[in-house]
């Protein structure tokens, strides 16, 4: 089975000769693109193994890198979406800001207009907004966040870490290392005397 060990963004422009080998595509919904490890087939029908170092997620027109030379590229499926038309440039930027308040990932089309995955609340507070929707069949391509690929800075890992493609990657694999040791040093002055301690999460308070 072919087998998938690197990702590289659309817009990497240092990719080698070898690694614009086309040796296949693969076309998944928004939903199956936050990936790390997991069985998938390409528009072929063929099978290959996502084997990547943390989870990320997939835009249209990202290559994997296969161990043995070339890419298969990654496509943007059409589905249900909702196509947002704002009175002006204002306008869409308050409704880009109420969208991203609720965690909703968005596009940004080339003619200014937003692009959501359908969702009938989002549909009312946009409409209730302002905003014109249309629903469209269409691929979902959205803007990534500030911190994508630092390789999870902030230590979530949402991918798939099963063989099974009818998982969508629910198994959440959080890496969050919490260290509880907080230095707080406290100095206080009450009148004449004064007195300072510091408190380490674990130990009792030394006054």
């Amino acid at each position: 089975m072919r087998h998938a060990i690197e990702h590289i963004p659309v817009d990497r422009s240092d990719a080698a000769p070898e690694l614009m080998e086309v040796r296949g595509t693969v076309t998944l919904a928004f939903s199956d693109r936050h990936r790390r490890r997991i069985r998938l087939m390409d528009d072929a029908g063929e099978p290959f193994l996502l084997d990547l170092p943390h989870a990320v997620r997939l835009a249209d027109g990202d290559r994997l890198r296969l161990v043995d030379g070339g890419v298969i590229v990654v496509r943007a499926a059409d589905e249900p979406v909702l196509t947002i038309t704002a009175s002006g440039p204002i306008a869409a930027a308050k409704l880009a800001w109420h969208i991203g308040n609720r965690h909703t990932p968005v596009e940004v089309l080339k003619d200014g207009r937003l692009r959501i995955i359908d969702d009938h609340v989002m549909r009312d507070m946009i409409t209730g907004l302002g905003g014109v929707v249309d629903q469209e069949i269409a691929p979902f391509n959205p803007l990534n966040g500030a911190y994508h690929g630092l390789g999870g800075a902030h230590g979530h890992s949402h991918g798939n870490d099963h063989f099974d493609h009818e998982d969508h990657g629910r198994d959440h694999k959080h890496g969050h290392s919490h260290s509880h040791g907080h230095g707080h040093n406290h100095s206080h002055s009450h009148g004449d005397h004064s007195h300072s301690h510091v408190h380490t999460a674990g130990k009792p308070h030394d006054h």
